[in-house]
């Protein structure tokens, strides 16, 4: 691998790990080239690919600036600068699955409360059409009933950042069901959370629901971990790829996380 893509691997590492922010300008091409020990040449190339990704943005006169991840739209598209990094860094997965198990958890809590005699048919249909498609393929549906509770929250603004993140949070629900649902013990508790968590909104028990939501993403997170510590492959989406994931290639950028 050319070790401007080294490079360009290692700065998305930076902006995932929270070193670089959405709209930080990042340091000249003089001071990274020192502190990497590489040439401006290759700290341009480096830059250039992140450009063309849409990871960064080059404002004339002023230098290079982290590219805000979350498009204004609120609509991700396959090739946005969050999809860029989720393909190429494994433990993206890891962190929309916490965002979803802080979320979801208030969500269901909301929707315990709030949620109107419509909420609770839209809910039950839902977890209906989860309960009546293969497992093994269950993907969309499994999305559509934690959906179908974010908006009995009736919270708007929750609403509004979870649709925001909708076909990202969906991709974690893929890995859910391609790695954890063909093994029986995994898809027994993943079902039972499920009715678990139905039963709570239905029966208006925050608490609970708040409980179990919660509970539930993170078995799904802990699980998934498990399998790649025991040297598993985790299937992450049909476009993940590991064409960007290079060993370790010793630059130090003074911050390190798993």
């Amino acid at each position: 691998m050319a070790i401007s893509q080294e490079i360009s691997y290692r700065l998305e590492r930076l902006i995932l790990d929270g070193g670089l922010a959405p709209g930080q300008k990042i340091p000249s091409e003089r001071q990274l080239a020192a502190r990497l020990r590489v040439s401006r040449a290759i700290i341009r190339e480096a830059l250039h690919e992140l450009q063309g990704r849409g990871v960064i943005e080059t404002r004339h006169g002023k230098g290079s600036f982290v590219a805000s991840l979350i498009p204004e739209t609120g609509e991700f598209e396959e090739q946005s600068p969050l999809m860029q990094l989720y393909e190429g860094h494994p433990r993206t997965l890891y962190d929309l699955l916490e965002v979803r198990e802080q979320l979801e958890g208030q969500a269901a809590f909301l929707a315990a409360q709030r949620a109107t005699s419509m909420d609770k048919h839209r809910i039950t249909k839902a977890f209906q059409a989860l309960e009546e498609t293969d497992p093994l393929s269950n993907a969309k549906p499994d999305h559509g009933f934690h959906q179908a509770i974010v908006e009995a929250s009736h919270n708007p603004v929750l609403v509004h950042l979870l649709s925001g993140l909708k076909s990202m949070m969906l991709l974690t629900v893929q890995a859910s069901v391609s790695n954890l649902n063909p093994r029986e013990e995994m898809r027994k508790t993943i079902v039972r959370q499920h009715r678990q968590l139905y039963d709570a909104i239905i029966n208006c028990k925050p608490a609970a629901a708040q409980r179990v939501a919660s509970a539930h993403v993170r078995f799904v997170r802990d699980a998934l971990k498990d399998m790649e510590q025991q040297g598993n492959r985790v299937i992450r989406s049909q476009v993940m790829s590991n064409s960007r994931n290079p060993q370790q290639s010793g630059i130090d950028f003074g911050r390190h996380n798993p």
